[in-house]
């Protein structure tokens, strides 16, 4: 039997990572639960900005959370990733449906901590010209 993926309803006004919604390109993907740890209320559950790496132009196969990997040379790590999420996506149940943002202006304090953690000079080298990384909204981060 083929992976049925599960319908989730959000909010009519799901939290905002962008600084604005006009300067950003972003699309549809199947989002991965695999090496998705289970919170203490047993859900997975990607956040919202978190970096995922996947085929553009293959968004039938599932995008997974980015990974940063050495190289063998000291201190030289790279990340796969390849954009970020735009909105949480619990995968709990399997593979579920979310949005990549390709390009577009992050605002860094509208993360929680984990997920800020996430965003490594590793990350942002992977998403440079692409993805720019911003604080100074004047919004406190998520302490989720």
């Amino acid at each position: 039997m083929a992976n049925m993926i599960q319908k989730t309803s959000y909010p009519n006004n799901p939290k905002q990572i962008m600084l604005a919604d006009s300067q950003m390109v972003s699309f549809p993907v199947i989002v991965a639960n695999t090496d998705v740890t289970a919170g203490s209320d047993g859900k997975k559950i990607l956040r919202a900005g978190t970096p995922i790496y996947g085929d553009i132009e293959a968004r039938n196969t599932a995008f997974t959370k980015a990974k940063t990997t050495s190289s063998g040379e000291p201190s030289v790590s790279t990340s796969n990733a390849v954009g970020i999420l735009l909105h949480d996506v619990d995968v709990t149940n399997g593979n579920n449906n979310g949005v990549i943002v390709l390009f577009g202006f992050v605002d860094l304090e509208k993360l929680d901590k984990e997920t800020f953690k996430l965003i490594t000079t590793e990350v942002k080298t992977a998403l440079s010209g692409k993805i720019w990384f911003l604080t100074g909204s004047g919004t406190k981060r998520v302490e989720e």
